[in-house]
């Protein structure tokens, strides 16, 4: 079934509204007919079964059958402090680790971070556009939440971040010896955070920093990997060790 996010204050009591771009997309694009049945999810777990009853051009109304918790929420909140890479590689970035149970993400200007970041309203529409990758991601995928993407940071503020979670990471070339597993395996952890730098990495000046903060060098293997595929290939290593997928 076709599975829609909505605010809190589109539920009702037996009934729920569809607005937005989500309408166009139920009509143009699913052609759904009332009678159908989809599922809503309030973006806080719970899931609505429902059936379609009311189809207009500016909104979509459904009937709620049943309410279930979502089953798809992995038990441990990650956030993911990535370092801006250039081109759309940020878009591939969130599209991947959402689909792995990525909880926040936040982009992150380090020492080598090339593109320009923008201010005002440009980097605002940014954000948003990562925001809406997020929210694609998280329909297609059957996610119970919608992952947040918060807006730009610079590095120190986000090792300040990161200091919400019980444990974080930052893989990192010349570790050599100790993995991720070497962390987490048989510990009761909520909340981890996970630094990935840009193109290049982090210098040694931002890994000594994050050291000094309590963040933990790891090695992920003999291979050096691209910024695309170093946080993807940690969320999936979180995955496996913490028994959300395998």
């Amino acid at each position: 079934m076709s599975k829609f996010f909505v605010t809190k204050s589109d539920i009702h009591k037996d009934h729920i509204n569809i607005t937005g771009e989500d309408v166009v997309h139920i009509r143009k694009v699913l052609r759904l007919v009332p009678g159908d049945n989809i599922v809503v999810c309030d973006g806080e777990k719970s899931d609505y079964e429902a059936v379609i009853e009311e189809i207009k051009p500016d909104y979509v109304r459904a009937r709620i059958k049943c309410i279930n918790t979502s089953n798809t929420e992995p038990l441990v909140e990650v956030s993911l402090f990535q370092g801006i890479p250039k081109s759309d590689k940020m878009d591939y970035i969130i599209q991947k680790c959402v689909e792995l149970g990525v909880n926040r993400i936040v982009p992150v200007v380090t020492e080598r971070t090339i593109v320009r970041i923008e201010n005002g309203k440009a980097g605002a529409a940014k954000t948003e556009r990562w925001q809406r990758i997020a929210l694609e991601a998280a329909k297609q995928c059957n996610r119970g939440i919608i992952p947040r993407v918060e807006q730009p940071v610079g590095f120190e503020e986000a090792l300040g971040l990161s200091l919400k979670a019980q444990i974080s990471i930052i893989p990192y070339e010349y570790e050599q010896k100790n993995g991720i597993r070497t962390f987490i395996t048989g510990k009761e952890i909520e909340r981890i955070g996970v630094f990935i730098g840009p193109e290049g990495g982090f210098s040694e000046k931002e890994i000594d920093k994050a050291v000094e903060e309590g963040i933990i060098p790891v090695t992920l293997g003999p291979r050096i990997l691209r910024t695309e595929t170093a946080g993807v290939a940690v969320m999936a290593i979180l995955m496996y060790e913490l028994g959300d997928v395998g």
